[in-house]
């Protein structure tokens, strides 16, 4: 049976592609960090097949969520996002999108309300479907690709060894990122996740 509506609920999206073939790609960073917020607001994460989601409700930070992992491909992701608000009646002022990020370094975690979507065809599709770009985004750092490799290439690649050292580290922070949005509001979980001199764009 459907939950009631409630203004207070939040949509915490973390984009992604389906199936183990590409569950290491680090245009995957975005699923990590939902499966992690799913541990820690005790959600189980059910196939939605109608929405093309995993979802699954809990708490986070005091605050009623719907955390999801889109399994429709990447550049097809705004679709179940928007039926899952819609569904919810959570506005998009509410939904966070968790996304990776070419132009961080690796291991960066930024927050930020609205903008372009610098090619990135999970956020393209999300603010399509949405029908604005003002919604909540948290971009985790993936780097830029080395020398002659194709962008395309490169965030369909797995992290490297040395990366998938340090990726616990980032995922959790990512995850504190998005309790720190819910908990405090943007500018205040800025203050709080970006370094006092930032690496990359703000």
């Amino acid at each position: 049976m459907r939950e009631p509506a409630r203004e207070e609920w939040w949509l915490v999206a973390g984009l992604g592609n389906p199936g183990p073939r590409y569950a290491g790609n680090r245009h995957n960073a975005g699923h990590m960090v939902a499966g992690a917020l799913a541990r820690r607001a005790g959600a189980s994460l059910r196939r939605d097949a109608r929405r093309r989601v995993l979802a699954g409700t809990g708490e986070l930070a005091g605050h009623r969520v719907v955390i999801a992992e889109p399994i429709a491909f990447m550049n097809l992701s705004g679709g179940p996002v928007a039926a899952l608000a819609s569904f919810h009646k959570i506005p998009p002022g509410r939904v966070v999108i968790i996304h990776d990020e070419l132009d961080l370094p690796f291991g960066a975690v930024r927050l930020k309300l609205g903008g372009g979507d610098n090619g990135h065809n999970g956020l393209r599709s999300v603010s399509a479907a949405l029908g604005t770009r003002e919604y909540n985004r948290v971009r985790i750092g993936i780097g830029r690709p080395p020398a002659r490799t194709d962008p395309a290439d490169y965030v369909l690649s797995d992290f490297t060894a040395a990366e998938r050292k340090d990726l616990p580290f980032v995922i959790e922070l990512a995850a504190d990122a998005v309790e720190a949005l819910l908990a405090r509001g943007l500018v205040a979980a800025q203050n709080q996740i970006h370094p006092a001199r930032a690496a990359g764009p703000a």
